[in-house]
C-alpha cells in the first residue's frame, strides 16, 4: 500500500490488494469467454486474460499480460475511471458489484516489482528510421513503447527535467505517488527509448536539421482556463496547473500550512487540489461548485476521498469576484437560482475550472488547430507530412488511459507512414 507524507499529514487514498484479497477477488470472475471487461478498455490492457491469471495464483502472468498491452499499467491502475469503462462492462453487474478490476490491475503491477521483473526488452538488431515524440506524457510515452517494440529508433524531448507530463505534475500523489510513474517510466526506457530532458524544439526543426523521419506531439493541455472576473490576477489565486506541479515537486505547497483555501471547479482536477491543500497543512479547504456534486465530473471515489478528508462542498455557486489589498482576503459567489450570494474569507483561491492547449503554431508549423487549441489530427494524423500528434492536445483533455489508446494508435500510423515511405 502506498502512503503519501506532505506537510506533515499521512494519508491514504486507497489501500491496494494484498495476496489473499487478490485470489478471493479474482475468483469471484465468471471467467467469460469474449469477456466484456477487455472490450470496455480503450487501451487494450486486456483485464479479461489478466483477473484469470491472478485467479489461478498466476501473477506474474498478470503483469506480464498488463504491462505488454499498456506500458503505463502502473498509472493506469491508481487513476483510470474503472467505474465507466471496464467495471460498468463486467458481466457481474447485473448480479451484485462488478469486479475491482483497478485494484487487481494495481495488485499485478506491484508483483512485477516485487518479483523484479523485467518484462520488456529492447528489440534486437539495427533500428528501423528515426522518431521523435515531442513532450513526456501519456499519449508519447505510450507511442514512444509502440514504436520501440516495433524496433523504431525513438527519442523524447521533455522540457522539463522529469518525464510523465500530467503523471508527475498533475494528479495528487495521495492517488498516483511518483513511484508508480517512474516505474512506468521505467518500462519505456527499457524498450531503448531515449529521453532528452530540458530542451524545447520543433516538429520542422527536428525533421530538418536533426533528421528524424517523422515526429510525434503529445504536448498535453498546460494552459489553464480563467473565470474572467475581477480580482483574478490578486497574489495567492493560482492556477491549477501551478499549484499542482509546484505541490508535487517540492514535497507540498507549504505557504498554505494553516490556510484557508477554496477550490473552485468539480472535476478531478479539482478534487486533486483540494486533497493536496490538505495534505500540504491547510486548516480549513473548501470547495466551491457552480453546478451540484451529482454533475459533477470529477470520479465519485474522488470526491468520497475529498469529503473524508474533512474539505467541504458548496454546490450551485459561481465565482463572482475575489476582493483584498494586494492578495486575495475575500471570493465572492452568485447562486445559480440568481438571487443567492456568499462571501467567504480565505487565505488562497486555486481555480481549476479547465485547461487550454498552449499555442502550437510554432512547435506544430501548419497544423490545424480547434476549439481550446488543440489540434486536429484523425487516428494520429495531422495533415501535416511527417507530424502526428495524440492525447489531450487532440481530444481536449480526457483521461489518461484515452491518452494512451491513443498515442498506439498514433504509433500504427506512423508505422504506415513510414513504412510507405520506404524507412527502414
Amino acid at each position: 500500500m502506498s502512503k503519501v507524507k506532505i506537510g506533515g499529514y499521512t494519508a491514504e487514498a486507497v489501500a491496494g490488494f494484498d495476496h489473499r484479497t487478490a485470489i478471493e477477488e479474482a475468483a469471484r470472475c465468471l471467467l467469460c469467454h469474449d469477456a466484456p471487461c477487455s472490450a470496455g478498455c480503450p487501451a487494450g490492457t486486456n483485464p479479461g486474460d489478466f483477473i484469470r491469471a491472478i485467479r489461478f495464483r498466476n501473477p506474474k502472468g498478470a503483469a506480464e499480460i498488463i504491462r505488454e498491452n499498456n506500458v503505463l499499467g502502473g498509472s493506469c491502475a491508481r487513476v483510470c475511471p474503472y467505474d465507466r469503462l471496464c467495471e460498468e462492462a463486467c458481466s457481474r453487474c447485473g448480479i451484485d458489484v462488478p469486479i475491482q478490476i483497478g485494484k487487481l490491475q494495481r495488485y499485478a503491477v506491484e508483483q512485477e516489482k516485487a518479483f523484479g521483473m523485467k518484462i520488456l526488452k529492447a528489440p534486437k538488431g539495427k533500428k528501423k528510421g528515426n522518431v521523435a515524440c515531442i513532450g513526456a506524457g501519456p499519449a508519447s510515452l505510450a507511442c514512444a513503447a509502440e514504436l520501440a517494440k516495433a524496433g523504431y529508433a525513438v527519442t523524447i524531448f521533455e522540457r522539463e527535467k522529469t518525464a510523465g507530463g500530467v503523471l508527475s505534475f498533475g494528479i495528487t500523489p495521495a492517488r498516483l505517488p511518483q513511484k508508480v510513474v517512474d516505474q512506468d517510466v521505467a518500462s519505456v526506457k527499457k524498450l531503448g527509448v531515449k529521453f532528452v530532458f530540458g530542451k524545447k524544439t520543433t516538429a520542422k526543426d527536428l525533421i530538418k536539421k536533426e533528421g528524424f523521419d517523422a515526429v510525434f506531439a503529445g504536448v498535453g493541455m498546460w494552459k489553464s482556463s480563467m473565470p474572467g472576473v475581477k480580482g483574478e490576477d490578486l497574489k495567492n489565486v493560482v492556477t491549477a496547473v501551478d499549484f499542482l506541479k509546484k505541490a508535487r515537486t517540492s514535497g507540498g505547497f507549504k505557504a498554505m500550512k494553516g490556510k484557508k483555501v477554496i477550490v473552485i471547479g468539480g472535476g478531478d482536477v479539482a478534487m486533486d487540489c483540494a486533497t493536496t491543500a490538505k495534505l500540504s497543512g491547510a486548516a480549513d479547504v473548501h470547495i466551491w461548485y457552480r453546478r451540484t456534486v451529482a454533475e459533477a465530473p470529477a470520479n465519485m471515489e474522488e470526491i468520497k476521498y475529498a469529503l473524508s478528508m474533512g474539505i467541504t462542498i458548496s454546490e450551485n455557486f459561481a465565482p463572482k469576484a475575489f476582493t483584498g489589498k494586494g492578495k486575495v482576503e475575500f471570493a465572492e459567489f452568485k447562486g445559480r437560482d440568481g438571487k443567492s450570494e456568499a462571501k467567504v474569507a480565505c487565505d488562497y483561491v486555486v481555480l481549476a475550472i479547465g485547461q487550454q492547449a498552449e499555442d502550437v503554431t510554432t512547435l506544430l508549423e501548419g497544423v490545424k488547430t480547434a476549439n481550446k487549441g488543440c489540434v486536429v489530427a484523425r487516428k494520429g494524423k495531422t495533415g501535416v507530412r511527417g507530424v502526428f500528434a495524440a492525447g489531450d492536445i487532440v481530444n481536449g483533455g480526457k483521461t489518461v488511459v484515452e491518452a494512451v489508446a491513443e498515442g498506439k494508435e498514433a504509433a500504427e500510423a506512423i508505422i504506415a507512414y513510414l513504412s510507405k515511405k520506404g524507412v527502414k
